[in-house]
């Protein structure tokens, strides 16, 4: 949001003047899928995530890791415990003179590591993490807003098998849950509508 200290106490000021909220739109946070996943992920050896898409009209003053892959730095660091320790990255331009396909693999005090895959020129669109943890593997579609969870059973003596399948999560527009949970808590309900 800021480049430096001085922008961001500018900022604060402004804010400060007009009354107004000032957020980071990392608006993957009230992806309901990702709200309802988030609680479930503990502990994970290993995360993936790949945030595909089609070239845009839009955000080519940018690189790949900024306009995309953002978003998914912030899910793992909510997810994951622990600070980021390792970091190895490459990113290439391809059709602009930015950054459009990058990818980070980090790794975190707790052992986990993380793989994401941002890219701007892909064929197909593809919004999606994956956590493996130990009693559990979780798969997000933040597009779809879908969560499947699966784990190992071991019921009756029986062979182990897999059990899961699609959690129940409601669907709603991120921007729209971000939205209301940003505005000043002496706001009505009628406000937040």
């Amino acid at each position: 949001m800021a480049r430096d200290l001085v922008e961001a106490d500018a900022l604060i000021g402004a804010v400060a003047a007009r009354g107004v909220v000032l957020c980071v739109g990392h608006t993957e946070r009230y992806n309901p899928a990702v709200a309802a996943a988030l609680p479930l992920v503990r502990d994970p050896g290993f995360a993936e995530v790949h945030r595909l898409g089609t070239f845009p009209e839009r955000s080519l003053d940018i690189d790949v890791v900024f306009d995309l892959m953002i978003h998914d730095i912030d899910v793992l660091l909510a997810a994951i415990p622990g600070e980021v320790v390792g970091i190895e990255a490459v990113g290439v331009p391809v059709l602009t003179d930015r950054v459009d396909i990058a990818n980070a693999r980090l790794r975190f005090a707790s052992g986990c590591i993380a793989n994401l895959t941002a890219s701007r020129i892909s064929r197909d669109r593809v919004r999606k993490a994956r956590f493996f943890q130990r009693d559990a593997y979780l798969s997000i579609d933040y597009a779809s807003q879908e969560v499947e969870r699966w784990t190992l059973g071991r019921g009756d003596g029986a062979r182990p098998a897999i059990e899961g399948g699609k959690l129940d999560v409601v669907r709603d527009e991120p921007l729209r849950v971000e939205l209301v949970d940003s505005l000043p808590p002496c706001a009505t309900a009628g406000d937040r509508a």
